[in-house]
């Protein structure tokens, strides 16, 4: 599913126009990535969870070369689902 697709979805559920169902789709996704960006975890009930996590220096090596060299500390986003959504997707699978 693509953002376009999502637009299209809103559009049809609330009866909006495309223009105005694409505008409130991208706030919501505006608020999501400053959110993330300031280090905040972003918890939606019954979806589940973006949380930051941060990640200290490490050794690693060049597959090419060989060489010994340091991959950076950083910042990761993962992704938590939330049981009910768990649930969802699972009944799904079951006969």
């Amino acid at each position: 599913m693509t953002k376009a697709d999502i637009f299209e979805k809103v559009q049809e559920r609330l009866d909006f126009t495309r223009k105005e169902s694409a505008e409130m789709v991208e706030t919501v996704f505006a608020i999501m990535k400053s959110t993330l960006e300031s280090g905040e975890n972003l918890k939606i009930s019954g979806f589940g969870t973006f949380i930051i996590k941060q990640k200290a220096d490490r050794r690693g090596r060049n597959p090419q070369t060989g060489e010994s060299i340091t991959i950076e500390a950083r910042r990761i986003l993962t992704f938590k689902p939330s049981a009910v959504l768990k649930d969802q997707i699972n009944r799904e699978l079951s006969p």
